[in-house]
């Protein structure tokens, strides 16, 4: 079996709102050790960081990143609030006037339904955020073999099935971005694309390395996967708020474990069809078969290349850089005030560092 033995490295970026910002610290430090993507992929804002990341406009990706959240960061919040008031006063700011630069409340648009909001099936445009992206990525750059592999993930509202849109095969724009961004609970409008109507990836899963996998089964893999959903918390929920915010990290935090145990066992059984690959074809060059035995095994030889050089692709190192909290807040993901931006940023970049330093010893 001739196996590809190039690895790519890989950015696994996850959805989690305003935490997105948290990502793009990450990215800076990862950008100073000067670390190279192959492949970034990611949904809902994590879709949004990677399109800024492989279209960057300025070919400066961290920089481009850090300024487009401090685009998106709201300066009415007082900054010297605690944390937890500024996070109160930031969500209740964004649900009811929205983000200039992000989404748009329905209430505050003329529209033909407006007296009727029981008829709306969402409360926030977010045709925004598609400006914004336009603003700073470069979408022709995407499936430049020279650009980092973009790969975004969303879900069929009808279907509800995974839909990943993939620049090495076809066009991205803002819209399959903004396809990966409608996060219903949210009251985030969903987005119509080739004749079909997405919402956001994370409802079937929040950490697209699966995807990932199967648009690159052949290649193994380093990557480095953020996690904004803390999987461990000690304490148990004191109230109905903490317990809805605990059952909300449990579902949108890391769940690869499975993906890397499947990757290794694809990897083992492909080794074994391997050798019994090289014993069957020895005793076919020694004539010890006979010619109906021998058409049999001629038969299914092309399957077996195909499953020897398509597929197997191995993990062979994860790197994972979490966010971790000192206060918990349901809606801490609407937060986009400058004080939390800025201070989501420095922590990922932080985070990263730590992450990586632990990588070298």
């Amino acid at each position: 079996m001739q196996k590809q033995s190039r690895i790519e490295t890989v950015l696994i970026l996850q959805g989690g709102g305003s935490l997105g910002a948290y990502e793009c610290g990450v990215f800076k430090t990862l950008a100073k050790h000067d670390i190279k993507f192959d492949v970034v992929a990611g949904t809902s804002i994590g879709a949004v960081n990677a399109a800024v990341i492989a279209g960057t406009k300025n070919n400066d990706p961290a920089n481009d990143l850090e300024n487009f959240w401090l685009t998106l960061a709201e300066r009415t919040t007082p900054s010297f609030l605690p944390d937890n008031m500024r996070a109160i006063w930031a969500s209740a700011y964004s649900a009811i006037w929205g983000n200039p630069n992000a989404f748009t409340p329905k209430w505050t648009m003329l529209t033909p339904d407006y007296f009727l909001p029981h008829t709306w099936p969402y409360f926030y445009d977010i045709t925004p955020l598609k400006n914004s992206l336009n603003e700073y990525v470069d979408f022709t750059k995407l499936g430049d073999p020279n650009t980092p592999r973009l790969i975004v993930t969303s879900t069929d509202v009808q279907k509800g099935e995974p839909v990943t849109f993939d620049s090495k095969h076809g066009k991205i724009d803002a819209d399959h971005v903004l396809a990966s961004a409608g996060y219903p609970f949210y009251g985030i409008s969903w987005t119509r694309l080739d004749g079909r109507y997405l919402w956001d990836g994370s409802l079937l899963s929040n950490t697209p390395l699966r995807e990932v996998i199967d648009a690159s089964p052949a290649c193994d893999k380093k990557v480095y996967i953020v996690n904004l959903f803390p999987r461990i918390h000690q304490e148990l929920p004191e109230n109905l708020f903490e317990a809805w915010h605990r059952a909300r990290d449990i579902m949108h935090t890391d769940k690869t474990e499975h993906n890397v145990r499947m990757s290794k066992a694809f990897s083992r059984h492909l080794e074994l069809m391997k050798q019994m690959h090289d014993v069957i074809m020895h005793f076919l060059d020694t004539k010890q078969v006979d010619k109906t035995m021998k058409e049999k095994i001629m038969k299914i030889e092309p399957e077996y290349h195909r499953l020897a050089t398509q597929r197997g692709a191995i993990i062979k190192e994860i790197i994972r850089i979490e966010r971790n909290e000192e206060s918990h807040f349901l809606f801490e993901d609407a937060d986009f005030s400058l004080a939390t931006i800025k201070q989501l940023i420095k922590q990922g970049e932080e985070d990263a560092r730590v992450a990586l330093a632990k990588k070298r010893t």
